[in-house]
């Protein structure tokens, strides 16, 4: 494995356009996502952010913004998810494929002023990926790039 990160934060979403609960460990399930978690798909099951792309998009607002404010899943710090498409991320002992970057929304301008045009370049809004194998993550747990 290579460029070692850290899992900062994980939420799950339960209600399209609801509350994200912060959790300290949670499930990811092989082929659904993660476990409780409105508003998964076949292809976009799990939603990544990377902490240093986040605070570099948001500096220029002006604001400290959460980055829970984004909806995404997972938080992640010290592996950059920039052109990922396709590789294989480990989170702990789970395993999750890279499907794209995740677009942000109108819902991001709802949260803070000029936060969608902020995060539009660069996979400044994340990324998506499917979970490959599943089981428990909890917060500090290591992430890291599988070599091909």
């Amino acid at each position: 494995m290579s460029t070692s990160g850290r899992l900062e934060a994980i939420w799950s979403k339960r209600a399209h356009r609801g509350m994200m609960d912060p959790l300290r460990t949670a499930t990811l399930i092989a082929g659904r996502g993660l476990e409780g978690s409105v508003g998964r798909s076949t292809r976009r099951q799990v939603t990544l952010l990377d902490l240093e792309r986040w605070q570099r998009a948001t500096a220029p607002l002006g604001a400290v913004i959460d980055p829970g404010l984004r909806r995404a899943n997972l938080l992640l710090s010290g592996v950059p998810l920039v052109d990922t498409r396709g590789r294989t991320l480990r989170i702990g002992m789970t395993l999750l494929r890279i499907g794209g970057e995740t677009t942000p929304c109108e819902r991001m301008d709802e949260a803070f002023a000029g936060l969608r045009d902020a995060l539009r370049a660069e996979w400044g809004g994340g990324a998506f990926a499917q979970v490959l194998v599943g089981g428990e993550i909890r917060l500090g747990d290591a992430v890291a790039w599988e070599d091909t």
